[in-house]
C-alpha cells in the first residue's frame, strides 16, 4: 500500500486560535487609528506571518507602530487563549478516527502551536510531529514547510494531502505538489476564493474524512477532488 500523509494547518484548522488572534489584532489596530470590521481582521491576518502584516498595518500608517507592539499582540492573544480557545468543531473526532499518519505544520511559532494545541488537548494526538515555519525558516505560500514536513516523514509530495483554510496555506500546498483540502466554514466566505486556487472546499470537519478516504483510494499521483 502507498504510504500517504495529510498535513494539517494549526491555526483555524486545528484550534479556533485565529478568531481571537484577529479580535486582539483589531483592537490594537484601533488604538493606532486604523479601523477593521470583525471580518476584515479576521481576513488580513489568516494564515500569515505575524511581522508581514504588520508591515502592513505601518504601511498603511505611514509610521512604525509602537516599539513592544508584537510582544503585546501575543502576550494578549495568549491570554485569550487561555480562557476562551476551542478546538476547531469536530476536528477532534477527526484525528481520532484517522487511519492515515498525519502531522501539522505551521506558520506559527513552536511555542504557540505547543501552547494552543495544549489548552485544547489536541497535543498528544501530534507530539513529534509538529513543524513550525520559524524552524524551517520558510513561510507560505513558499512550498518549503509542507516540503520539509513530508521529507522528514519520508512521503513523496505526491502522496501528502493538506488541509488548509487560506490562501497562502492553499498555494503553498499546490505549489508543494500536494493535493489539498481547505476548510472553509460558510461564516468565513473563503469558499469561492479557495476552491479557484485549486483547492477542494467544504464547511465541516465532519466532510473530512470521507474526502481523504476518497484522496487516499485513488493512484498516487491522484489530485484531491469531490
Amino acid at each position: 500500500m502507498t504510504k500517504r500523509l495529510v498535513i494539517f494547518d494549526c491555526d483555524g484548522v486545528l484550534v479556533d486560535s485565529e478568531t481571537l488572534s484577529s479580535r486582539v489584532m483589531r483592537e490594537m489596530a484601533g488604538t493606532e487609528g486604523l479601523d477593521f470590521s470583525s471580518e476584515q481582521a479576521l481576513e488580513f491576518i489568516r494564515g500569515r506571518k505575524v511581522a508581514e502584516w504588520v508591515g502592513q498595518l505601518e504601511a498603511r500608517l505611514g509610521r512604525a507602530l509602537p516599539v513592544g507592539f508584537v510582544p503585546r499582540f501575543r502576550s494578549r492573544s495568549a491570554d485569550l487563549f487561555a480562557t476562551e480557545l476551542l478546538p476547531v468543531p469536530h476536528v477532534r473526532q477527526v484525528i481520532e478516527g484517522l487511519e492515515l499518519p498525519f502531522c501539522t505544520a505551521s506558520s506559527a511559532p513552536r511555542e504557540k502551536i505547543l501552547d494552543t494545541l495544549g489548552l485544547t488537548g489536541l497535543l498528544p494526538y501530534f507530539q513529534d510531529r509538529i513543524y513550525s515555519a520559524y524552524e524551517v525558516g520558510v513561510w507560505k505560500p513558499d512550498p518549503g514547510l509542507f516540503l520539509h514536513a513530508a521529507a522528514d516523514l519520508e512521503v513523496p509530495a505526491e502522496h501528502c494531502a493538506v488541509v488548509e483554510d487560506s490562501l497562502v496555506g492553499v498555494r503553498a500546498g499546490l505549489a508543494a505538489g500536494m493535493s489539498v483540502f481547505a476548510y472553509a466554514p460558510r461564516e468565513n466566505g473563503t469558499a469561492a476564493d479557495l476552491a479557484a486556487e485549486g483547492a477542494v472546499a467544504f464547511d465541516s470537519m465532519r466532510e473530512l474524512p470521507a474526502l481523504l478516504d476518497r484522496w487516499a483510494a485513488r493512484g498516487p499521483a491522484a489530485r484531491a477532488a469531490r
